[in-house]
């Protein structure tokens, strides 16, 4: 799983998705203020930011939801499958829509709210670049939660458990409930009496062996095998 080290001194390549000319146009100004960023293209079309993601090899892709042609959670599938390495954040108008728990199944690495801060905007590029944290955790287990909730009995555990789980250790397995509980590196290793650089190799222990991009994906799996549950609704 490679990240992207911004002090290197290489700026963050972004790609922007949006078929608003005036929010990606919002967007570049923000992004363009940081010495750290820079803007690698634009599309206002799923299929273009596919075709630009493949050719210019953004660090991440700051993909819109609902575009013609072809919509942000098929485009955020087709580059996460491709070998482009972008890391993707889906932009949503609702925090609890269900187009953007889609796109974390299809493979982004976070979801924000069109009318983010700048500075959470910002730092959410940064951390998705870095591979190493969960945007809004808590915001984030809110929305699976929500989904999972509504979905019927059948589909909150599945009937022949996952073989790749046999292979966490006990360990492992804890360290995996609880950052589906959206406990970040910090709190895990209190929680856990461990170093934050012990728990960055449990973390990275349990993505190479379930086979997932990052933490976001970590938490996906967790509520689709049933590892946790979600607690009652409020």
């Amino acid at each position: 799983m490679t990240t992207h080290d911004s002090t290197q001194g290489t700026p963050i390549r972004v790609l922007l998705a949006d078929d608003q000319p005036l929010l990606r146009m919002g967007f570049r100004l923000i992004l363009e203020g940081e010495a750290d960023l820079e803007i690698a293209g634009e599309a206002s079309t799923g299929a273009e930011a596919v075709r630009l993601a493949a050719e210019l090899k953004p660090d991440v892709v700051l993909m819109d939801v609902r575009m013609p042609y072809l919509d942000g959670i098929e485009a955020t599938r087709q580059i996460t499958a491709s070998a482009s390495g972008s890391r993707i954040i889906i932009l949503t108008t609702f925090d609890l829509d269900e187009y953007a728990f889609s796109g974390l199944q299809a493979g982004a690495s976070a979801f924000l709210l069109k009318d983010v801060a700048p500075e959470d905007l910002v730092h959410a590029v940064r951390i998705v670049a870095s591979g190493d944290a969960v945007v809004a955790p808590r915001v984030t287990q809110r929305l699976l939660e929500t989904y999972v909730r509504s979905l019927p009995p059948a589909h909150m555990r599945t009937a022949t458990p996952d073989r790749r789980l046999a292979e966490l250790t006990p360990r492992e397995r804890e360290v995996l409930e609880a950052i589906a509980g959206g406990l970040s590196n910090a709190e895990l290793a209190a929680r856990f009496y461990l170093s934050e650089a012990t728990i960055k190799t449990h973390v990275r222990r349990i993505l190479t062996k379930l086979d997932l991009r990052d933490r976001v994906q970590a938490v996906v799996y967790a509520y689709e095998n049933g590892i946790v549950v979600p607690g009652p609704a409020h």
